[in-house]
């Protein structure tokens, strides 16, 4: 059964090594959708993206997925192509682009510590920009409806969280185990629900929402946490791993049913 829970405190950035994923590579493999890379610009900036599209007839509503702290893994790839298989045109930025030699991003970057000290030394308004050109481009798409929805992983979800104080156009945030803004100016800003998807067994984080539910409630808007119970951080992807723990995939089934109904209201 879900939980609704509320603490106080401030995230850090301290996660564990990302094991390998080679299912996750496997299963995209696999899929009969259209993906391809893409290249956004905006600026002097080139934001490499990953993007999937839903096999549908009618214009679909585009979901942004950021990354987690160990930048843009095969099992985000692997979420953009879920999502498109229940309708959504979906775009992963890797927001690392241009962070190693030569212009590249995560995958040059490779070791889990570099990526880990590249992500953490983004400048937040390239992040802004980067989100903004992205956002842009999905609801520009011929295959869109004009419609933008984000969503995000660990370090993506408080940047999804952060995102929407900033772009008034997005229609719901999906924020996973991620942190809010701690100003309550900067969230009077936002213009859409935010969902929160968070493990029981992940204080550091879920020791932030009392905090974010008070100050979402002062500056009047939606915001709407769920505890799965027995589930860690991170249980989005673990849930979906081979070793899994039962309360990891449980958690993962509740939370991905949640996404998927909340997004079909948009």
């Amino acid at each position: 059964m879900h939980k609704l829970m509320l603490s106080i405190g401030v995230a850090l950035l301290v996660v564990a090594p990302l094991p390998a994923q080679d299912w996750a590579k496997s299963r995209l493999e696999k899929s009969p959708r259209h993906m391809e890379w893409v290249k956004v610009k905006h600026g002097d900036r080139e934001v490499n993206c990953f993007i999937a599209y839903p096999e549908v007839k009618d214009k679909a509503t585009a979901v942004i997925v950021i990354h987690e702290i160990f930048g843009l893994s095969d099992w985000v790839r692997g979420v953009t192509d879920q999502l498109a298989e229940v309708g959504y045109i979906v775009i992963a930025p890797d927001l690392l682009s241009g962070s190693a030699a030569g212009g590249g991003g995560t995958a040059e970057l490779g070791s889990g510590d570099a990526v880990r000290k590249a992500i953490s030394s983004l400048p937040p308004d390239q992040i802004t920009a980067d989100l903004t050109a992205v956002a842009d481009y999905a609801a520009k798409l011929p295959a869109s409806n004009g419609k933008v929805a984000v969503g995000g992983f660990c370090w993506g979800g408080t940047q999804t969280f952060r995102f929407v104080t900033n772009n008034k156009h997005v229609k719901a945030a999906f924020v996973f185990y991620g942190s809010s803004p701690e100003k309550e100016a900067d969230l009077a800003r936002i213009a859409c629900p935010v969902y929160g998807f968070y493990g029981e067994n992940d204080n550091r984080i879920n020791a932030t929402i009392p905090k974010s539910t008070e100050l979402m409630k002062q500056a009047g808007k939606t915001y709407e946490p769920v505890i799965y119970d027995g589930a860690g951080h991170g249980f989005t992807r673990a849930g979906e791993a081979p070793d899994t723990s039962a309360e990891n995939n449980k958690a993962r089934e509740a939370a991905w049913q949640r996404w998927k109904d909340a997004l079909k209201r948009l």
